[in-house]
């Protein structure tokens, strides 16, 4: 199973992003997929996470309204669309995939990881 994450990158303050993540060699549909975010010094945490079919979604409350998550299972995508973004949001982001019917907030039960897209907010 691999996951390709891309689209981070340097923008300023306020500015917007577009974080996809593209799966081969999984039954796409059968998984969970999650963002994850880890920023110099601190722990990997939660982000966003939709379920399978994608009618259920969860996010981390301080992103809540401004970051929305997608997926087209199709195409086996999951995208990150990350809006009026904060310097405290400079991270680097990870996907993942949780074979599951509902998403989850927990780090621990995600089976898969991409390798991580950076995204620095200047102020």
């Amino acid at each position: 199973v691999q996951l390709q994450a891309s689209g981070g990158g340097l923008v300023q303050a306020g500015d917007s992003l577009r974080l996809s993540c593209a799966a081969s060699g999984v039954i796409f549909g059968n998984y969970v997929m999650g963002w994850f975010r880890q920023a110099p010094g601190k722990e990997r945490e939660f982000v966003a996470a939709i379920s399978y079919s994608g009618r259920t979604t969860y996010f981390k409350d301080s992103v809540e309204g401004r970051f929305t998550i997608s997926r087209d299972n199709a195409k086996r995508t999951v995208t990150l669309q990350v809006n009026s973004l904060k310097p405290e949001d400079t991270a680097v982001y990870y996907c993942a995939a949780h074979r599951a019917l509902l998403p989850s907030r927990d780090r621990e039960v995600y089976d898969y990881w991409g390798q991580g897209t950076l995204v620095t907010v200047s102020s």
